[in-house]
């Protein structure tokens, strides 16, 4: 029986080994927790067209639920940001002038496809919603947008839009040139069959 209790005990301890972390061990978990999160967020900056910060303070769970579904249907990540993990994410991404704006309780919606799409929904969101989400500012490429920045970029119209702009813009001076270089050839065909027919009648 006392060996059976001295197994136990011993079993007891080595289970208790196995999920006890010491002090050391886990800062050495966290550090290694924050460099991955530094390196997601550098990634972010990295490879999107643009970023648009925000201050989602005073926001329900579900409203920060909802506006990341909607961004995301639009491959848009929202991402809450610890401001001094994203200040060295933005040293990482060569993006150190975003360390500015990286104060208080930050998210920022990251795009990859679209410059415009991100900065539509947001402002769309928060005017819809009646919802306290502040837009902070953003960045495309190496320029830094002001809030300001952002609601005017959110004015531009989609690409298809912009392209069939520039398009039709382009088809009238075109179709005018084309008009003026055959008005003559059509005088022309008109002398000629007006002589024929005085010639035949």
């Amino acid at each position: 029986m006392i060996e059976l209790f001295v197994f136990i005990q011993v079993l007891a301890a080595q289970v208790q080994g196995l999920f006890y972390l010491d002090e050391q061990e886990v800062k050495r978990v966290k550090r290694a927790e924050k460099a991955k999160l530094v390196e997601g967020i550098q990634d972010a900056m990295t490879r999107c067209k643009v970023g648009i910060m925000t201050e989602y303070l005073g926001m329900k769970n579900a409203d920060l639920t909802l506006l990341r579904r909607k961004l995301g249907e639009a491959n848009i990540d929202y991402i809450v940001v610890k401001n001094t993990l994203a200040r060295f994410a933005a040293d990482n991404s060569n993006k150190g002038f975003l360390k500015e704006k990286l104060t208080g309780p930050m998210a920022v919606a990251f795009g990859y496809d679209d410059e415009v799409e991100p900065a539509k929904l947001l402002i769309q969101f928060a005017d819809a919603s009646d919802s306290p989400l502040k837009i902070k500012g953003g960045f495309i490429g190496d320029q830094l947008l002001t809030d300001e920045d952002v609601k005017t970029l959110a004015k531009i119209p989609p690409k298809d839009i912009l392209l069939a702009q520039v398009v039709g813009a382009m088809q009238g001076p075109i179709s005018g040139f084309a008009n003026v270089c055959a008005a003559p050839i059509r005088g022309l065909v008109t002398v000629l069959q007006a002589r024929a027919d005085k010639l035949e009648g």
